[in-house]
């Protein structure tokens, strides 16, 4: 079993495909099979998901879906202290999630044909995102 934090540099507000980062963080995984990856954000206000890799719309998409889902100002929520994106940022992470976790077969990613990871970012200004990154699985012969 491996373990890694590291940290992604900052990315502006949306649907961010990290994928070859977390390879570059992560140069391990070449040596499983069969394996797992288990990818978890350190941050209430940003979270990960699987999605589209190959056409940028589908970021863009997924950023305006989430924002009608959950727009910011004219809500009252309580929890504000950040600005007006501070309580939706939540509530986005919330739905979406910190964690995925991904098969490793003959030291890869066992990822679909269109399949990335995404960095979501929901704050307006979120900053650098820590990530950790465990790999468990059996040395490849």
């Amino acid at each position: 079993m491996i373990q890694r934090e590291f940290t992604v540099p900052a990315k502006r507000r949306g649907f961010h495909l990290i994928t070859r980062e977390i390879l570059a963080q992560l140069p391990d995984i070449g040596s499983l099979n069969p394996g797992v990856l288990h990818l978890f954000i350190k941050h209430t206000s940003a979270s990960l998901c699987l999605n589209e890799n190959a056409d940028p719309t589908v970021r863009d998409d997924m950023e305006q879906f989430f924002t009608d889902l959950v727009p910011e100002g004219g809500q009252t929520f309580t929890h504000d202290t950040e600005g007006d994106d501070d309580m939706p940022a939540h509530i986005k992470a919330s739905v979406l999630g910190s964690s995925i976790s991904i098969p490793i077969t003959e030291g890869r990613l066992n990822l679909g044909t269109w399949q990335g990871i995404y960095l979501c970012e929901h704050r307006n200004r979120g900053g650098s995102r820590t990530l950790v990154g465990t790999l468990w699985g059996e040395e490849r012969q």
